[in-house]
């Protein structure tokens, strides 16, 4: 079950943190999270899921920065989140997504106790200018049946920033 909008704001500061919060970005059962003004680009073109793959920052001036097709740019949220006992969810706005830009394609499933900023996998059709503070995604909790463990030592618990992929850890030891 999703949570409703205003069932999100009954449990803010207690099982829901979104810091900073505004009402105005609260929708019937979502809550819009804005772009904050720094993006990650990969430093290659071709990358490796077993070695580190580093990426240069980027910052997105006042009047906009232009994103180029075919090429994944790492964003973040200027919201900070946290749950306990309900799954977050990710997804881009469908403004968005009618633009040509794609917000977190394939991962906006959280796990159940995620505390952090969401990093946002970015990625246009075509040339499309961007600007921080936009609302770009919205967040969404289901509720969860049954006893759980929750995600408290992930590679990406209580991030500060946005992280390229830590895919790489899983290949060590093996």
């Amino acid at each position: 079950m999703i949570l409703s909008g205003r069932e999100i704001k009954s449990h803010l500061g207690e099982r829901i943190v979104i810091d900073p919060f505004s009402d105005s970005q609260l929708n019937p059962n979502s809550y819009n999270l804005k772009l904050h003004n720094m993006l990650r680009v990969y430093r290659n073109r071709t990358l490796d899921m077993r070695v580190e793959n580093f990426s240069d920052e980027v910052s997105i001036p006042p009047e906009g920065l232009l994103l180029e097709p075919q090429k994944l740019y790492l964003g973040r949220t200027v919201e900070f989140t946290a749950t306990d006992g309900f799954v977050p969810m990710l997804e881009g706005r469908s403004s968005v997504g009618r633009l040509g830009l794609f917000i977190h394609v394939t991962a906006g499933f959280g796990d159940v106790g995620f505390r952090g900023f969401w990093t946002l996998e970015m990625f246009c059709v075509q040339p499309i200018r961007i600007y921080a503070g936009v609302e770009i995604c919205q967040i969404f909790y289901h509720t969860l049946e049954g006893a759980y463990e929750p995600y408290q030592s992930g590679k990406y618990q209580n991030n500060q920033g946005i992280q390229h992929s830590l895919l790489y850890r899983d290949f060590q030891g093996s």
